[in-house]
């Protein structure tokens, strides 16, 4: 009888181990996604950036046009 709860015993600790072991390379794959989403984060913030700054280049060119527009 012990031996057959041993051998449970064995059994419920190699699927804890595989358990655990699935659960790292899951983490492990969740860091991966993370750190790729932060990328494209930083990489829109950026594009995101340079096009404000674009536009504000651009109404500031079209409100030079229209000042000049009034002077005439």
């Amino acid at each position: 009888m012990s031996l057959e709860i041993l051998d449970q015993l064995e059994e419920k600790i190699r699927q804890a181990v595989e358990t655990i072991q699935l659960l790292q390379l899951e983490v492990e794959e969740l860091k991966e996604q993370k750190n790729q989403s932060q990328q494209s984060v930083e990489a829109l913030q950026h594009e995101n950036e340079q096009l404000r700054n674009e536009h504000r280049n651009w109404q500031e060119h079209i409100r030079s046009l229209l000042g000049k527009f009034d002077n005439v």
